[in-house]
């Protein structure tokens, strides 16, 4: 308690700012009340009649809590989290939960530590799960290592939440010592612990949430999310990039379930942050849905709050911290001004740009280390089988497909990709350590009708993946990734289409959002050149083939591998 706040609230003293003329959306009650509301401090010191030394007229706005995104990578944008924040704040998120875990599978607590110290003194408030699968599974190799002891020195970092998403499950489910000592890490300093329960089924739920495992933003069906809550956890309605459930999920909520159900961006581009928003995209789709506005605007700010312990966030009401969304339309969410504690952030849909001033400098050196990567590294030899382990691609979804078929060209030596197909060839490459480490594969479903594309972009371990349809363009293709010391590149006919430097880990530019998304329209540009079949997003697509805990087959620097058996296989199988 604050003796100066607690004199605006007793009004033996004019509060700092007074907000008059406003309808505040009430998420306790679920209704929307025309009060006054009084701020000290950056804090709420009353609703209703006050006076203030500088009075705000909101002129009949709605006024909406800050928005939450309950789960997000920063490092999927791919600028520095200043320029996320300057991305983002007109979208009326206030807050992110983020798991930098990206940056972590690459530099470790070095990446861990520069994502905390670039996330510092912003107006984003940025709350952090500490990663708990670096590297994603215990049968991968990338450029780091984190175990319970790495993390326990950032646990009382005072925006540091807790522990982020767990996704080796069989890790989990065998009780795998370096697992269960982070689980009991978390258990420890008394902090919740993020899911992961892709393709999981009811023994497995059961035991995530006796384990203290609160949340799970992997959901597909409306039956898991129902699966899910009846476990007694939360639920978080994914609407990135890549994975887009949230239309899909939405008949799963209804007024007695919505309390456990929040949103979350996951894994978002920065382009597409540009196109359709971010929490506030959620919203607005909730509401056309049929979901009730209060309730779609809940979901977005106090649900989170209660599922990660923000006490003073989340709502408008004494004793919460002042960070509103001012919007003209409540249903089609028409932002005009985002306030955070004691300042306008954005007004008439700018943001204010002094409010987020800060040099961003790359604490993290790169480099891509391939070994002696030669053209024929690219080849794949058929042996005298006809019959392939392909990875086949659901559109809009990171879920893959397992399907095995007849390669129709098996009678020669080599395999070549296949417009007619839809079949290309895809590689990962081991980029941390000196010696060559290739894993080959077959993907269908990827549009490409020519040229090639790698990045070093590629869940979790983030890895140099690539795919393409000739050998000689995937190997240029990796070149000039290793030349920018990580990026994304496009390639055709032995030609540079576009590129873009990632310099700060291989996942990150240094430049603005504004000059990155620029990059990106280019890469876009170049791709329906090689790709006009353009009906999902390529690039980010390709980052998650190579996550080996989301089903049903992907692979990695050491081959193909059944995310269902947890199991590596091989690519051909004998007649």
């Amino acid at each position: 308690m604050n003796l100066h706040e607690m004199k605006a609230s007793i009004k033996a003293e004019k509060a700092d700012f007074l907000i008059i003329n406003g309808k505040i959306l009430n998420v306790f009650t679920k209704e929307i009340i025309e009060e006054s509301i009084a701020v000290t401090n950056g804090i709420i010191v009353g609703i209703g009649d006050y006076e203030g030394k500088v009075v705000i007229d909101a002129k009949g706005k709605y006024i909406s809590p800050g928005f939450i995104d309950s789960h997000v990578h920063i490092e999927s944008s791919m600028v520095t989290p200043r320029e996320y924040a300057r991305t983002i704040l007109p979208h009326g998120v206030t807050t992110v939960i983020t798991d930098p875990h990206e940056i972590a599978n690459v530099s470790g607590v070095e990446g861990i530590q520069f994502m905390l110290d670039e996330s510092e003194n912003l107006p984003l408030d940025v709350r952090v799960m500490l990663p708990s699968c670096v590297p994603a599974t215990s049968l991968e190799r990338g450029g780091a290592v984190l175990y319970a002891e790495h993390l326990e020195a950032f646990m009382k970092h005072p925006r540091v939440l807790g522990l982020a998403e767990v996704m080796d499950y069989p890790s989990v489910m065998s009780m795998e010592k370096q697992m269960m000592d982070k689980i009991q890490l978390a258990y420890k300093y008394q902090k919740p612990i993020d899911g992961h329960l892709a393709g999981l089924g009811k023994n497995e739920i059961n035991t995530y949430a006796y384990s203290g495992i609160l949340t799970d933003h992997e959901c597909t069906t409306v039956n898991e999310v129902l699966a899910r809550l009846r476990a007694g956890m939360y639920v978080a309605l994914r609407e990135g990039s890549a994975a887009r459930n949230l239309i899909d999920l939405l008949p799963a909520v209804n007024e007695n379930n919505s309390n456990r159900i929040m949103y979350c961006t996951d894994d978002k581009h920065l382009d597409d942050l540009y196109k359709e928003g971010s929490i506030d995209f959620c919203i607005r789709t909730a509401i056309a849905f049929g979901i009730s506005p209060i309730t779609a605007y809940a979901m977005a700010t106090f649900n989170p709050a209660q599922c990660y312990g923000l006490k003073q966030k989340g709502a408008i009401a004494p004793g919460y911290e002042a960070n509103f969304v001012f919007i003209n339309d409540i249903e089609k969410v028409d932002i005009t001004d985002v306030w955070i504690k004691d300042q306008f952030i954005v007004s008439n849909q700018k943001l204010i740009e002094s409010t987020v001033q800060k040099e961003t400098k790359n604490h993290i050196s790169t480099s891509i280390s391939l070994g002696d990567i030669r053209l024929e590294d690219f080849m794949i030899s058929c042996d005298g089988m006809s019959y392939a382990n392909i990875i086949e691609i659901n559109p809009k979804s990171i879920v893959t497909s397992h399907i095995v078929e007849k390669i129709a060209n098996a009678d020669d030596q080599q395999f070549t990709a296949s417009v007619k197909e839809n079949l290309c060839k895809i590689a990962v490459i081991d980029r941390y350590h000196s010696e060559k480490e290739i894993g080959l594969g077959i993907v269908k479903g990827l549009n490409l009708r020519e040229g090639a594309i790698a990045t070093t972009i590629a869940h979790d371990s983030h890895q140099l993946i690539v795919a393409g349809m000739n050998d000689e363009d995937m190997y240029l293709a990796v070149k000039t990734v290793k030349e920018m010391n990580g990026g994304i590149v496009v390639v055709a006919n032995g030609q540079i289409l576009a590129k873009l430097s990632l310099p700060i880990g291989g996942l990150i530019s240094l430049n603005s959002a504004e000059e990155v998304e620029h990059g990106l329209n280019l890469i876009e540009n170049a791709l329906l050149q090689i790709r006009p079949n353009n009906n999902f997003n390529a690039f980010l697509t390709l980052s998650f083939l190579a996550l080996p805990v989301i089903p049903s087959i992907k692979i990695t620097t050491k081959g193909l591998f059944n995310v269902n058996t947890f199991q590596f296989i091989p690519l051909f199988i004998h007649n």
